[in-house]
């Protein structure tokens, strides 16, 4: 125990993860303020009836979970430094989402009633819809937390002369960010506004520092 205490004496910035003690839970209490309430404003551009949908885009979308854990957990333990700059951006930016998202109860209708298709990836799919509702959606925090990683996977020092690594890792990020949309998860409203939010936090974070 003295060991962990010590290690966490020298590695401060690894306290950026209880953020999840804060998140989370306001995050479960939008969920269902939005569910009894049945009451936000929709989020609807003209661009999103254009977009058609496509289930295979699931396997990009839940990769985002293995994406944002294993990019968090190997920039914790290799790089302080980065670490702080990568806690900032995440907890500003989901910080920005949840006060959004309080006073401003928002959601969509972009979702299909009925697919096309019957195969694996459209049970996926249904099981996402059954698990997941469609609000408080901006800015897309699916979108801006695999900018966030991206920006640390390309800076870490740990990839620096990997580019395999740094490719794979932005390509993921673009089929993450393209994923929210054919799979009608997001508007392009708030797949805009999470990479403006994710920009002016690259600016903040990284070039002025």
């Amino acid at each position: 125990m003295k060991k962990i205490f010590e290690y966490l004496r020298h590695n401060t910035h690894l306290f950026l993860l209880l953020y999840a003690l804060i998140y989370i839970p306001w995050f479960c209490w939008l969920e269902e303020k939005v569910n009894i309430n049945s009451n936000f404003h929709v989020i609807h551009m003209a661009l999103d009836d254009y977009i058609p949908f496509c289930e295979f885009f699931v396997i990009p979308y839940y990769l985002w979970f293995i994406y944002m854990a294993a990019g968090i957990i190997f920039i914790a333990f290799t790089d302080g430094k980065l670490c702080w700059r990568l806690g900032i951006f995440l907890i500003t930016g989901m910080t920005v989402f949840l006060f959004i998202s309080t006073v401003y109860p928002n959601g969509q209708l972009l979702r299909p009633d009925t697919f096309a298709r019957d195969n694996i990836f459209v049970h996926i799919v249904q099981r996402l819809y059954a698990s997941d509702t469609p609000t408080n959606l901006f800015p897309s925090i699916h979108v801006y937390n695999s900018i966030a990683v991206n920006i640390a996977v390309w800076r870490s020092d740990a990839f620096k002369h990997k580019h395999a690594m740094r490719c794979g890792s932005a390509i993921l990020m673009v089929s993450i960010i393209l994923s929210t949309m054919f799979l009608k998860q997001h508007s392009v409203f708030d797949v805009v506004t999470g990479m403006i939010t994710a920009a002016g936090m690259y600016m903040i974070v990284y070039v002025n520092n």
